[in-house]
């Protein structure tokens, strides 16, 4: 929790003040893409997603599959304990904690999901693959509601291996994906304020909403983004 707080400090700290007056998509999904790409490239104490995909990969002996049930297990600790920090607090400040709250667990799902993909055998420095990845983090049955009503063509899968980049899509599924977690967040947030009521209940259901959520998405991600024939290069 100590290394999750400090990295929530760089990362959601800076905004909070502007989103806490107005967490609309436009602003949010600036805030996505930065999580995702802070995730991917690391920030303070927490290494980058190849690192710590890889670092999984060699404690579990070279195993793939292990080490992706290894990082999603991991992950479920890191997102309940953001969702815990996240949402302690008093009533006045009940919303304005919600922009902290979505840095902080797109944070951890991006860096988790990044994880998965790399893992996988995909490129993530590829915008195609990080379209990918921010596309898992709205979870299955989002995904089907989105594609069903046209706003999403494809799933990660086809996202990753599109024919070409293209800077909309990009802005437009960021802007989805934000949309996504502000309506998520801010659902949960309104029954935590009855719990803040009672000392730590508020923290305790973020905290086992927002695991459950990781556990969830990494899944989904998982059987999302089946293996690809050129496996990730070890980093040393």
């Amino acid at each position: 929790m100590a290394i999750l707080s400090k990295v929530l400090a760089k990362v959601a700290a800076p905004l909070a003040g502007a989103a806490a007056k107005s967490a609309t998509p436009r602003y949010a999904s600036g805030l996505i893409r930065s999580a995702l790409d802070k995730a991917i490239d690391g920030i303070g104490p927490l290494p980058g997603a190849v690192r710590s995909a890889e670092k999984e990969f060699v404690e579990n002996g070279g195993n793939r599959e292990k080490a992706i049930k290894s990082l999603i297990s991991g992950h479920v600790k890191l997102a309940g304990a953001q969702g815990f920090v996240t949402n302690l607090g008093g009533l006045m400040t009940a919303f304005a904690a919600i922009p902290a709250n979505i840095a902080g667990l797109a944070l951890v799902l991006c860096h988790m999901i990044a994880g998965i993909a790399h893992l996988r055998g995909y490129d993530l420095s590829e915008n195609r693959v990080r379209n990918a990845v921010l596309a898992c983090l709205v979870g299955e049955e989002g995904l089907k509601a989105l594609i069903k009503d046209g706003k999403l063509l494809d799933g990660p899968r086809g996202l990753a291996s599109a024919p070409y980049e293209d800077p909309e899509t990009d802005a437009m599924i960021a802007r989805i994906v934000a949309t996504e977690l502000i309506a998520q967040v801010g659902g949960k947030r309104l029954v935590s304020m009855a719990g803040r009521r009672i000392p730590l209940l508020g923290g305790a259901f973020g905290a086992t909403a927002d695991g459950f959520r990781a556990w969830q998405i990494g899944r989904f991600a998982a059987n999302a983004l089946p293996p690809r024939h050129i496996p990730p290069t070890p980093v040393r």
